[in-house]
């Protein structure tokens, strides 16, 4: 008889993604509410931290189940993002392609370039050329994620999608557009009950 894991599954079993899942986990672990300045440095009445998802077992193959479910239909052959938000997402959809029979890249970009050795802003396997698609946890504006596209295509990568785990509709969506650039997300801030700026919508 098979082994069961801790959950009560069994190894190589329940491997489709579940959103409902994945904002219970949300619901219970990454999303508070209060006073808080985001990265982008807007005001916000909640924030969701989207490490407390991709630094837990559970929720990190939750979502790179799904971002492998998103991306099913785009010709890519790395993913990657800014560091540290990225890695552990970046890890995570490389094992679950690895446990799909795929074949996938990854690459981390720095904030700074590295003060030694190849002294650049790209880490990874990947290689100027290449269809990438570019991750972010949690999107507001985009800014995060857009530093990581001009460096990877700086670097001669061709990104083909910026993908993130949540959109927060406040922006983000169209200044990827306005860069030509196709966006997704898992989930948007409405599938935690909350309205975003109609402004931003």
């Amino acid at each position: 008889m098979p082994p069961q894991l801790a959950n009560g599954s069994q190894p190589g079993i329940d491997a489709m993604y579940d959103g409902q899942k994945l904002i219970g986990l949300f619901l219970e672990r990454a999303l508070k509410f209060g006073d808080f300045t985001l990265a982008s440095g807007k005001k916000s009445t909640y924030y969701l931290d989207g490490k407390q998802i991709s630094l837990h077992s559970i929720g990190l193959r939750l979502v790179s189940q799904g971002l492998l479910e998103l991306l099913h239909d785009v010709p890519f052959s790395a993913i990657g993002g800014m560091t540290i938000g990225a890695d552990p997402i970046v890890g995570g959809v490389l094992v679950a392609a690895a446990e799909q029979g795929r074949s996938l890249d990854g690459f981390l970009v720095r904030k700074e370039a590295k003060g030694h050795g190849t002294q650049r802003f790209v880490e990874g396997p990947v290689l100027p050329g290449a269809k990438v698609v570019v991750i972010d946890d949690v999107v507001t504006t985009g800014g995060s994620a857009l530093l990581a596209v001009d460096r990877i295509v700086e670097f001669g990568c061709e990104v083909v999608c910026v993908v993130g785990i949540v959109d927060r509709k406040e922006g983000g969506a169209a200044n990827f557009a306005s860069r030509g650039l196709p966006f997704r997300s898992l989930l948007s801030i409405e599938d935690f009950g909350i309205t975003p700026p109609a402004a931003s919508r």
